[in-house]
């Protein structure tokens, strides 16, 4: 024995509850009212075509700008053509038939303004269309010229308004053919509902295929866009990582350095002054504070995986060794250097010498088989540096980049407050200049 319920929506009011069945014809009643009655008749002009496809860019400018009314021209020329069919099919020089076929172009060309008004002009014309344009006593209720203009005004409006407005649109054509034939057939001895029925259906699921076309298509672009966009923030978080990382190294190292020499500069004078040792206390503490602050505040940018280099950060004296590297590598590269040589804060060094190793990476990946030269100059105030690789001689295919090194660049040298240039050049190379801004050291004697 089975047992069957039937669920029933109970009023906000306390009311009768209705059922299912109810509920649902009143959200299709709803549904209609919003799609085909709701500001029917409101204006929503056709857009222009956009030109910025594969082969509207091609056209000159003057083109493009006709190019946009093409949709335009496209129903215009639909209208003038059931003109045609409707006075061709019927025999033509009637006037009946003549106004009838005006009042179907009429509906056609309303579609460019009011799409869903033009639907309902056009279903009024039908049974007008049929009765007065009709000399030949079959094609009931659809004669050719009505034929073609619904046919033509349920596409466009289709493929102006969303998938479920043409739905209602069908359905309402469906309801009018099949009445049409079941209680004003008269005389008439062939009817073409269903046939038109069937290519009319055949043009909304074309229209509605191509509907999802472009919302896919939309989406995609979108996703696109914003996959490129998180591409290029956690490149940029990369990027602040890795820097964050050996800046890390570099602070802890000297702030270690300046605790273990305040803690052994007592035992280093005799009979030292208390003053003086409370002072190197006090530095030591502060010290100690500070590293263990930094530890904290930047100790979350490591990964769990991340190990310390053993070896000490690379700075420019390490440069020589990088270059014998690169032309081992296969990149012919010279260097010069000009100013007086002298050492800098480690973060600029350790800095210049990965601007420099990206620099030389990107010329073995894009330009292979190009000569490359790097400038070192020590200047008053910075140090600046050039990095020019001239073209790729082609012997060699180049390799396609993340597009991160040039970033990564621009990251260490903004960081640092210097300015930075990456461009082409004129031969087909590529140049690389940057400025790293160096605070002179102030004198000890000074400070007293």
């Amino acid at each position: 024995m089975t047992e069957t319920t039937q669920t029933q929506t109970t009023l906000p009011g306390g009311g009768r509850p209705r059922s299912p069945e109810f509920q649902l014809a009143m959200d299709v009643s709803r549904g209609l009212r919003q799609d085909l009655f709701h500001d029917a008749f409101a204006l929503h002009p056709l857009p222009r075509m956009r030109v910025d496809g594969p082969l509207t860019r091609l056209l000159p400018p003057r083109l493009q700008e006709h190019a946009t009314r093409f949709p335009h021209a496209l129903v215009v020329l639909a209208g003038t053509v059931t003109l045609l069919i409707s006075l061709a099919g019927n025999g033509g020089g009637d006037l009946a038939q003549f106004l009838t076929g005006l009042l179907g172009m009429g509906a056609i060309l309303l579609t460019l303004l009011r799409p869903v008004g033009a639907f309902w002009i056009s279903l009024a014309v039908a049974p007008v269309t049929a009765q007065f344009g009709n000399h030949w006593g079959s094609n009931w209720p659809w004669p050719p010229g009505a034929f073609a203009t619904q046919l033509v005004v349920l596409t466009v409006v289709a493929m102006r308004t969303r998938p479920r407005t043409a739905a209602w649109m069908w359905a309402l054509t469906a309801a009018y053919g099949l009445v049409a034939e079941a209680f004003f057939r008269g005389d008439h001895y062939y009817t073409n509902t269903m046939p038109f029925l069937f290519v009319s259906a055949l043009a909304m699921l074309v229209v509605t295929v191509w509907h999802v076309r472009r919302e896919a298509a939309q989406k995609v672009t979108a996703q696109q866009t914003v996959t490129a966009h998180e591409r290029s923030k956690r490149t940029l978080l990369e990027e602040r990582t890795t820097i964050a990382r050996e800046l890390h190294d570099v602070v802890a190292h000297h702030m270690s350095v300046v605790a273990i020499q305040a803690e052994a500069a007592p035992y280093r004078v005799e009979n030292p002054p208390p003053e003086l040792e409370y002072a190197f206390k006090v530095i030591r503490e502060n010290a100690v504070i500070a590293l263990s602050e930094l530890r904290r505040v930047l100790g979350v940018v490591r990964a769990e995986d991340y190990e310390a280099p053993d070896a000490p950060q690379p700075k420019l004296a390490d440069l020589d060794r990088l270059l014998e590297n690169v032309r081992d590598a296969g990149l012919q590269v010279d260097k010069t250097v000009t100013g007086a040589v002298r050492e800098l804060p480690q973060g600029v060094e350790l800095s210049a010498y990965r601007i420099v190793q990206e620099a030389l990476s990107n010329s073995l990946r894009h330009a292979p088989g190009a000569a490359a030269k790097v400038e070192v100059g020590y200047v008053l105030g910075g140090l600046g540096l050039r990095i020019v690789n001239g073209p790729a001689t082609g012997l060699v295919k180049p390799s396609p980049g993340a597009g991160h090194g040039v970033t990564g660049m621009r990251e260490r040298v903004s960081m640092l407050d210097g300015e930075m240039t990456a461009e082409a050049t004129d031969d087909g190379g590529y140049e690389v200049e940057v400025f790293l801004p160096v605070t002179a050291a102030v004198p000890a004697e000074d400070t007293a």
